[in-house]
């Protein structure tokens, strides 16, 4: 490892380890910073011939424009005011104090309230600080304040539009995921439960007739159950702060599984895949998973298909699902009326940058669903 990237690594740890501390010890760690910085002018200066030394009333207008600053977050207006109101104090309790090259504790109460406090608490503070500093100063060390409240003021700003900014995006994500989740728990209820109440129905039918069918239907059915409740129990471990369930989402490679599991409860349903599979993105993998198994949920529950067949094939830019059944055509499902399986399919397609279309089979029969999902964005990636 270089020298360069080892020191990029340790302020990068750095950088962490100080953003995690608890806002209490930042806020006295600054009230430390700031009172040593205007304790300064009272350790390397003596007052004048004939002047005893520095009193402590002397000094403590210094404490009152430091201490406050624990509090900043809690009130800041206040502790800007009382920040200013020390500074006044300073200024006019004796002229011949140690003169403060700068108020660091003020900048500090101003960047606070630009930071936390809505517009008219901002407004009125200013001004009124404002207001007390020009009284008891000239015009250059006015026009320097200015400057570097405005700094404050403009950085305190920025800090609350990144922070505002920030928390849209994790609002957005969190819906992200509660949308992803909920698509996840419809597709597996509904393909699990689809097959049992299939298998359900026909159990009474051939249980005196063919009793060995019977078995089979009814492992069918625990199986169908075993494998949602496993399902379920890992995407809700995922939501748990302490221990998640470290088992894989279903991807490509259960495919196959899936789709014997179909034709085993419901109608014929076979597999093909063309072309040179190749590594996807997790959410891509996991997509195209969900996307068949819908598509097989919507034929069990609404086709009344004797066959079905699920092609994949693997395009040079971009990975087709086509899911196409020989029941009653495009009257059911439904797009617009057909629940939330045909637009949840929508939804993980445009997730992943793809496209999903319904309509119905190529001889105008039963219904087809196809599903283009990119691969040129995932290739340049890598």
């Amino acid at each position: 490892m270089s020298l360069s990237s080892l020191k990029t690594r340790l302020q990068s740890r750095l950088r962490r380890r100080l953003r995690s501390l608890p806002p209490p010890v930042v806020d006295a760690a600054l009230v430390l910073a700031v009172l040593a910085g205007q304790s300064a002018p009272f350790l390397f200066t003596q007052p004048g011939p004939g002047r005893p030394p520095w009193t402590v009333a002397e000094y403590l207008p210094v404490l009152g424009a430091s201490i406050p600053l624990l509090w900043r977050r809690l009130a800041p207006v206040t502790c800007h005011v009382v920040v200013a109101a020390s500074m006044g104090w300073y200024a006019l309790y004796d002229p011949v104090q140690p003169a403060q090259p700068i108020w660091y504790g003020s900048l500090v109460a101003m960047y606070t309230v630009a930071e936390k406090s809505p517009p008219v608490r901002r407004y009125l503070s200013g001004a009124f600080v404002g207001l007390g500093f020009l009284i008891q100063t000239g015009p250059v060390t006015t026009a320097r304040g200015v400057v570097l409240w405005a700094g404050a003021y403009a950085v305190g700003r920025a800090a609350a539009i990144r922070q505002a900014y920030a928390a849209e995006l994790e609002a957005r994500a969190a819906e992200r995921e509660r949308a992803r989740i909920a698509r996840d728990m419809h597709d597996i209820l509904a393909h699990a439960v689809s097959l049992m109440v299939v298998q359900a129905e026909a159990g009474p039918v051939v249980v005196r007739s063919d009793p060995d069918r019977a078995e089979k239907t009814f492992d069918a059915i625990a199986a169908a159950g075993r494998d949602a409740m496993a399902q379920l129990r890992r995407m809700l471990g995922v939501l748990k702060e302490t221990e998640a369930s470290r088992d894989p989402q279903p991807t490509l490679g259960r495919l196959p599984n899936l789709v014997a599991a179909v034709s085993a409860t419901g109608p014929r349903t076979t597999l093909t895949v063309r072309g040179r599979p190749r590594p996807v993105p997790p959410d891509l993998d996991v997509a195209a998973y969900r996307v068949v198994q819908e598509s097989l949920t919507n034929i069990v529950k609404h086709a009344r298909a004797a066959s079905a067949t699920v092609a994949v094939d693997w395009e040079d830019d971009a990975l087709v699902i086509t899911v196409t059944d020989d029941g009653r055509g495009p009257g059911t499902p439904n797009p617009a009326g057909g629940g939330n399986g045909l637009i949840g399919i929508r939804e993980r397609a445009a997730a992943c940058g793809g496209q999903a279309a319904f309509g119905p089979g190529p001889d105008g029969t039963g219904f087809r669903v196809r599903v283009r999902l990119p691969l040129v964005a995932t290739a340049v990636a890598r």
